[in-house]
C-alpha cells in the first residue's frame, strides 16, 4: 500500500523519470532529503521497478504495431512458450490470457514485410505454437504504462 505523498511522487516520476529530487520536493512541498528517502524506499519495495526512456517507434523504424493472438498445442498454457515468445526482440509484451487463445503478444516492426518475416521465421521456430491471429493497429489513440493514483 502507498500513501498520498508516495502517490504524488510516483505520478511525477511516471511523467518524467528524470525529474530531480529538488523539483519533486518543490512540487509536493517537502525537503529533498525526505523525497530521496521515499524514492529509495519505493525502489527497495520494488514498487519502482526501473527507469526507462520512451522512444518514438516511428523514428527508429518500428512504426507498425500489431497484436498477435497465439494458440498453443495442448490444453494447458505453459510458461515455456511464453518465455520463448518473450525472447524475440520485436516482442514488447507477452500476456497469458483467458479465453480461446493462450497468449496475447504485442510486437513492433518496421512494416508488413517485417511482420511477415517475424511470423514465418521467429514465431514458426516455436514448436508449441499451433495458430496465430494478427491484428494490425491502424492508429493509436492512447498508449501508456502509467498507473495514475
Amino acid at each position: 500500500m502507498i500513501n498520498e505523498i508516495d502517490a504524488k511522487i510516483l505520478n511525477i516520476l511516471q511523467k518524467n523519470s528524470r525529474t530531480t529530487n529538488a523539483e519533486i520536493a518543490r512540487q509536493i512541498k517537502m525537503a529533498p532529503s525526505a523525497v530521496l528517502e521515499r524514492i529509495r524506499r519505493l525502489e527497495q519495495k520494488n514498487i519502482i521497478k526501473k527507469y526507462a526512456a520512451h522512444i518514438d517507434p516511428d523514428h527508429v523504424e518500428r512504426g507498425l504495431l500489431a497484436f498477435i493472438e497465439v494458440k498453443a498445442n495442448g490444453p494447458i498454457v505453459d510458461q515455456k512458450t511464453a518465455k520463448e515468445l518473450a525472447k524475440i526482440d520485436e516482442v514488447q509484451e507477452v500476456h497469458i490470457v483467458a479465453g480461446e487463445d493462450c497468449y496475447l503478444v504485442k510486437v513492433r516492426v518496421k512494416n508488413t514485410d517485417a511482420l511477415t518475416h517475424l511470423l514465418r521465421t521467429k514465431f514458426a521456430l516455436i514448436k508449441s505454437i499451433r495458430t496465430t491471429n494478427t491484428i494490425i493497429v491502424l492508429e493509436t489513440v492512447k498508449e501508456s504504462s502509467e498507473l495514475i493514483f
